[in-house]
């Protein structure tokens, strides 16, 4: 019995072949696979039907994802579909298999090869650290062009229009990319062949319409809740901070001593998202528990040291941290820290706070970002009734 492994990665699948089989190679041909002389393999990348293949007897092909240890799915046992599960009968005599092809030394999973060279990653970081863009920045503009020359399979001089469409569509579909995630991918395309390469060509590629999803809101209550179930003073503290400041995650780690003015009830963010700097509300109650918590922690830089101290927390820390709370709770709601921020706009919206003011606090560029609160906030506090609940004098 043969065995033949499918490694798929990117929504690109391969299957090396060491040796020449006239029947294999007919059926890789016919499923539109493309010959590879150099590593002796064939390359799908519009998948494969893997109903065919099973239906071939005497094969057993073992799927490998990315990043997988063992195959993940095997198909060609008794003549089985790809997707069907077995039932209790064939259990026994599938298991039996299963075992012989575990034992088998399956090749290890070599990813697919590198074509985006270093010298363009140089190239690349010094015009991005010339416009001033932030480390994270960075890292995601070298990333995207990364991963779109490695999906394809071309060097950044080989790239076609068509390629990045392509590109665009693999990943939404094998990663189940976001909205907010292509768009990111597509700024880092485009700035690298505008501004680099000085090739505009590339850039013709559509945006995604943005998801008009809404906030998951917190109610006062459930803040309460997640707040006292956490007795860590750290932890504490930063989830208060990030709720009665309006912060974001990326802000709230990264607060100094120095940032928090308890004289004048301010926080001072440095270098929020687009490089601003603004000042946000310092509440009563964190301003009372500070002076403690300093003195607890013993902190001289930052307020939420990290491990190593010299460093802050990292925003995968205080994600868990909120996580667990959340969960500690027993809140079903499916939010996140960056609900916090919400729903600190959405409170003072519903507290009579004018809107332009709670812009300025969040930091956004357009009033119309601040606006979606509206769609969430409830309406008895924004003192609108149902025409059920106020029917009026009479008919008209």
């Amino acid at each position: 019995m043969d065995v033949v492994y499918l490694f798929c990665e990117f929504g690109v699948t391969r299957v090396p072949l060491f040796g020449y089989d006239e029947r294999l190679f007919r059926l890789c041909v016919g499923q539109g696979g493309e010959w590879d002389r150099v590593c002796r393999q064939f390359i799908f990348r519009h998948g494969i039907n893997s109903e065919q293949f099973s239906q071939n007897p005497g094969i057993v092909f073992v799927r490998v994802e990315k990043n997988s240890p063992v195959p993940v799915s095997i198909s060609g046992f008794l003549g089985r579909p790809w997707e069907q599960a077995a039932d209790d009968t064939d259990s026994k005599q599938e298991a039996s298999v299963c075992a012989d092809v575990s034992l088998a030394v399956a090749p290890t999973f070599q990813p697919l090869p590198e074509k985006f060279p270093e010298h363009w990653q140089i190239k690349l970081e010094d015009k991005l650290r010339s416009r001033k863009y932030s480390p994270r920045t960075m890292r995601s503009y070298v990333y995207y062009n990364r991963l779109l020359c490695q999906t394809i399979q071309k060097t950044p001089e080989e790239i076609l229009p068509e390629d990045t469409t392509q590109f665009l569509a693999t990943v939404e579909k094998a990663r189940k990319y976001s909205t907010s995630s292509l768009n990111l991918a597509i700024s880092a395309i485009k700035f690298f062949y505008t501004e680099v390469m000085r090739n505009k060509s590339i850039v013709g590629q559509h945006r995604p319409r943005q998801d008009g999803r809404l906030p998951v809101i917190l109610s006062r209550d459930e803040i309460n809740k997640i707040l006292e179930v956490e007795n860590n003073p750290k932890h504490r503290l930063l989830l208060m901070l990030a709720y009665s400041s309006g912060l974001r995650v990326s802000e709230v780690v990264a607060l100094k001593r120095g940032h928090i003015d308890i004289d004048r009830k301010t926080v001072y963010v440095r270098l929020g998202k687009g490089r601003k700097d603004r000042h946000t509300l310092l509440s009563d109650k964190v301003a009372g528990l500070l002076a403690e918590y300093c003195a607890f922690i013993g902190t001289e830089t930052w307020l939420f040291p990290g491990q190593p101290a010299s460093r802050h927390l990292s925003v995968r820390s205080a994600q868990y941290v909120f996580e667990k709370a959340l969960r500690r709770a027993e809140i079903p709601k499916k939010a996140s820290i960056h609900s916090l921020r919400h729903t600190f706009a959405t409170h003072l919206l519903e507290n009579g706070t004018d809107i332009r003011y709670i812009q300025e606090l969040l930091g956004h560029n357009s009033i119309r970002t601040t606006e979606r609160y509206t769609h969430v906030a409830r309406r008895g506090a924004l003192r609108i009734r149902s025409p059920l609940d106020d029917p009026g004098d009479g008919e008209g």
